[in-house]
């Protein structure tokens, strides 16, 4: 397994025109709504792209989740790269 590239602490990762990350009852929680595409997120993804705003940087989500969940931050860090980078691949996410 390759370990995904690291994210620059000073990037703002927020979601691209047309992308929204919204709750879904039906869908039993959060879903990314993309064109003609749509993702269901487990509740721990959907706390970390609702940090993806385009205002916080990479360093300061991994920060609030961190303190948020009193987890080590170097275990949130590779966590959320992991979920980011595969974000970006699906054009879902722009870092």
């Amino acid at each position: 397994m390759t370990t995904p590239a690291s994210i620059p602490p000073a990037s703002r990762p927020r979601l691209p025109r047309g992308v929204r990350l919204v709750h879904n009852e039906a869908q039993g929680g959060h879903v990314l709504l993309a064109p003609e595409r749509i993702f269901k997120a487990d509740p721990i993804a959907a706390e970390i792209l609702k940090r993806c705003t385009g205002e916080a940087t990479f360093d300061a989500i991994v920060e609030d989740l961190a303190r948020t969940y009193s987890a080590p931050r170097e275990r949130i860090e590779a966590d959320v790269t992991v979920l980011l980078r595969q974000l970006a691949e699906k054009k879902l996410l722009e870092l």
